[in-house]
């Protein structure tokens, strides 16, 4: 096998002297596409990359509770993108650059989409979406038959529930596997675009206009996010089998904590736009025209001005002898290394914030699924690319090296961790939920009094320990079910359901007039929303500031090594990230939130399910407090790395000073030689 590569210093006419040529070179052809072009293509394959990813991230909850998982088992669906690309991140980022870079790109993007489409697979494969409550459907929509709360016939709603199990027949089927094979091919495709998309454009671009360029192509993969986190809330908003049910026999709401959105239709959109990105790299050259150099005082007037890649072959056995020794120079690289480790740490703590963000919204500020998509997105990307912009801007305009990139990029990340720190004062209490997180009755909430789900109130109701169908009490309190709540009576059908006779409601010192209860969980109280505003206008300043150091942040990775080596120090950087902190992130966090969790729901056959509702203070602490130390390790390391670029530059100034006063005294010890000579 061959593959294209040109030798430096190979230069064709330029097309307004190749006029005059009565016999034109063919292979002049390919300077004729513009580095704009390849910019523009990628681009529109970095917003459709950014879309899939930033939805997915969006669709965390709705996934754990419609396969009924814990968190942790979703976080190895997330952290399945990275295991797809760390299979074959180092091998594309050195082989790939070797060969025909945009149609590797192309095969790649194509690859995402079809894992992206497969994806929303389980949805049609799956049966309709079925949660426990106390009504029912019979014969249509408008009939329903109403069960009394505090009874043995509770029970009845189990054994409805169990019905088929013996046949295997479970709603915690492993469907959710098919979703981790997609994210594994999506990540698997994705693995071709960033290594050789920036270092195609850092190839043939200005060094000046390198980083303005990769700025705009940061910028636009963040409005990807934009979009994807609104079309997240979109589909978070919609119900799971919309089109396919009675929207009138759907009893939950999105606040609900069994309510699932149409977490699939996202893929398909997303996918499709995948699968439209692909197509344009398939029409571009392997090379493009290089870099016109400026004038100087040994350029003629008929030197030319454009130069076109000569069209050689190397064997791939040759490729693959170099990559070793290649490998062995960038990691003996003490400057790479160490911005590899404290880049791992660092990201870390970026994958948990953008992983489980919208979940903390949902349990600390009580916002629905689709309300805290929506507003990260409209709040959180618009700063994050104006951030990344002006990080370009600024790179093209003061032109700064290596070092004023790293104190660059150093004292924006420090800013917007400071804009973080008043995060731990922005907090709401749990919610009163009785047999959870407050006792049955309001006397006991003074003492030291064991909570526990059965009291003297609901002892007699025989309710089912695995029912997780709340209800608000008059007097402000969430109890489990309205069995739980102790309610006798009924009234009304569907979400106009009224439960009456609660003596858990009465034992809280609310009279018998007033001792009633309705569907779904209690309201958060209203402070609770200004602190939730807050801490978003805290996290988009936070944003802006850490991605003006982006660009000059990523611009170490390429400009720390060997020109050579751009291509696999960024391919190694991509595989770090993802084996050191893509990976394992999701995972151990989503464990750390499991073990917040105060009252799990279970699967339709037996068996734990999805988490119903959290410790939120120790959710917080866990949230904030592991970012926080990942963050302060990672700035601590950043530190002595710009400490390490200040010496090798300083390091190599004076050896290029001690050549220039070499040079002076060589040519004065000729001189006199000559003259002893004469």
């Amino acid at each position: 096998m061959t593959v294209e590569s040109r030798p430096e210093g190979f230069s064709e006419p330029h097309p307004l002297h190749a006029a005059n040529d009565p016999k034109p070179q063919p292979a002049a052809k390919c300077c004729s596409p513009s580095l704009k072009m390849f910019i523009c293509v990628l681009a529109f394959c970095n917003f459709s990359k950014s879309l899939s990813g930033s939805y997915t991230k969006s669709t965390i909850t709705q996934i754990e509770r419609r396969f009924d998982i814990p968190s942790s088992v979703v976080g190895i669906i997330d952290g399945s993108f990275e295991m797809g690309n760390l299979l074959v991140i180092t091998v594309v980022s050195y082989f790939g650059a070797k060969f025909h870079r945009p149609r590797i790109i192309g095969a790649g993007v194509l690859l995402m989409a079809m894992g992206t489409l497969l994806m929303a697979l389980p949805h049609f494969l799956m049966g309709q979406y079925e949660y426990g409550t106390v009504a029912f459907p019979v014969n249509d929509a408008d009939n329903f038959i109403v069960t009394s709360p505090c009874s043995a016939s509770s029970q009845n709603i189990t054994q409805q529930h169990t019905a088929g199990c013996d046949k295997g027949e479970e709603e915690g089927s492993p469907m959710w596997i098919i979703l981790l094979l997609g994210n594994v091919i999506r990540g698997i495709g994705e693995a071709t675009v960033g290594p050789l998309g920036m270092a195609f454009i850092d190839d043939y671009a200005r060094p000046e206009n390198s980083a303005f360029y990769i700025g705009c192509l940061h910028t636009i993969s963040v409005i990807g996010p934009l979009f994807g986190y609104s079309l997240g809330s979109l589909c978070a908003n919609l119900y799971v089998d919309i089109g396919f049910v009675n929207m009138e026999s759907v009893f939950i709401t999105p606040q609900d904590s069994r309510w699932v959105g149409a977490w699939w239709l996202g893929y398909l959109v997303a996918g499709a736009l995948s699968l439209l990105s692909a197509l344009p790299f398939w029409f571009l050259p392997s090379a493009l025209p290089e870099v016109p150099q400026p004038a100087g005082p040994d350029t003629s007037s008929g030197q030319p001005a454009h130069t076109c890649p000569e069209q050689t072959t190397v064997s791939l056995a040759e490729i693959a002898k170099d990559f070793v020794p290649s490998l062995k120079r960038l990691l003996t690289n003490k400057i790479y290394v160490l911005y590899l480790i404290f880049n791992a740490l660092i990201f870390n703590g970026f994958v948990i914030i953008i992983t489980y963000t919208p979940k903390y919204f949902e349990q600390q500020f009580g916002q629905s699924a689709s309300r805290a998509n929506f507003l990260l997105g409209i709040t959180s990307i618009p700063a994050t690319c104006l951030g990344i912009f002006l990080s370009g801007v600024i790179m093209k305009r003061f032109k700064l090296d290596l070092l004023g990139a790293a104190r660059l990029s150093f004292v924006t990340y420090i800013a917007g961790f400071l804009c973080t720190v008043p995060y731990f004062a922005l907090s709401c209490s749990n919610t009163d939920v009785a047999g959870v997180t407050v006792p049955y009755q309001r006397s006991a909430l003074a003492g030291d009094v064991e909570v526990s789900l059965v009291s003297s109130c609901n002892a007699g109701c025989g309710c089912s320990l695995n029912q997780w169908d709340p209800v608000c009490g008059q007097n402000g309190v969430t109890y489990v079910s309205a069995c739980y709540a102790g309610c006798s009576s009924t009234h009304g059908s569907g979400m106009n359901t009224n439960f009456h006779d609660c003596r858990c409601v009465q034992s809280w010192g609310v009279s018998e007039v007033n001792s009633t209860a309705v569907l779904g969980q209690c309201s958060r109280e209203s402070s609770c929303s200004t602190m939730f505003y807050i801490y978003l206008a805290l996290q988009s300043l936070s944003f802006f500031l850490l991605c003006l150091g982006s660009v000059p942040l990523f611009l170490i990775c390429l400009r720390s090594v060997e020109p050579e080596l751009k291509s696999l120090s960024a391919g190694m950087f991509l595989l770090v990230l993802r084996l050191m902190g893509g990976i394992p992130a999701p995972i151990y966090f989503g464990a750390l939130i499991d073990s917040t969790c105060l009252k799990w729901g279970s699967r339709k056959c037996g068996g734990r399910g999805a988490c119903r509702i959290y410790d939120t203070q120790t959710f917080r602490f866990l949230f904030l407090g592991l970012i926080s130390g990942l963050r302060v390790c990672g700035y601590v390391l950043f530190w002595i790395t710009v400490v390490q670029i200040k010496k090798k530059l300083q390091k190599d100034k004076q050896t290029a000073a001690n050549l220039e006063l070499q040079k002076p005294a060589g040519g004065a010890a000729e001189a006199l030689l000559k003259e002893d000579t004469e």
